[in-house]
């Protein structure tokens, strides 16, 4: 019993598979920035499902084209994506942070005590749309209302 596998066949396969999973995982990232709430969310899920998609979507075309050379490039871009893209979106998050970005009102505050200083802590417990939170979650009618 002979088999006469192609892998030529095998091969698009796989990098079929692995570039629709690469978008799969953009496509999510991007419906995540239109969806969540604040910019720190929003950064959050599109670093992590944009990169995991770029790198998959760059495996599927190293392993399409079959080069020693060009899978070796396509590595390489993938290792520099992987190592920049996270610390990139922590260098933006914590300029948003210096630049008094406001938090989403469910975000855990306790979290950044350490780091945040009074004047951060201060527009979040001032700002009128927690207001608003804090008052409905306490019961009391802030337009006056009942």
């Amino acid at each position: 019993m002979e088999s006469n596998i192609d892998w030529l066949q095998v091969r698009e396969i796989i990098s079929c598979v692995l570039i629709l999973i690469g978008v799969g995982f953009m496509l999510t990232s991007t419906i995540g920035l239109l969806k969540f709430p604040d910019f720190y969310i929003r950064m959050s899920a599109i670093t992590k499902g944009a990169t995991l998609g770029l790198g998959l979507i760059l495996l599927g075309m190293g392993i399409y084209f079959d080069e020693p050379g060009t899978l070796l490039k396509v590595l390489a871009i993938i290792a520099f994506t992987f190592l920049t893209a996270p610390v990139a979106a922590h260098v933006i998050g914590r300029t948003a942070v210096q630049n008094n970005i406001p938090f989403w009102h469910r975000t855990n505050m306790t979290e950044f005590d350490k780091y945040l200083t009074q004047e951060h802590l201060n527009q979040y417990i001032n700002h009128d749309r927690y207001k608003n939170v804090k008052a409905a979650e306490s019961g009391d009618a802030v337009d006056g209302s009942e």
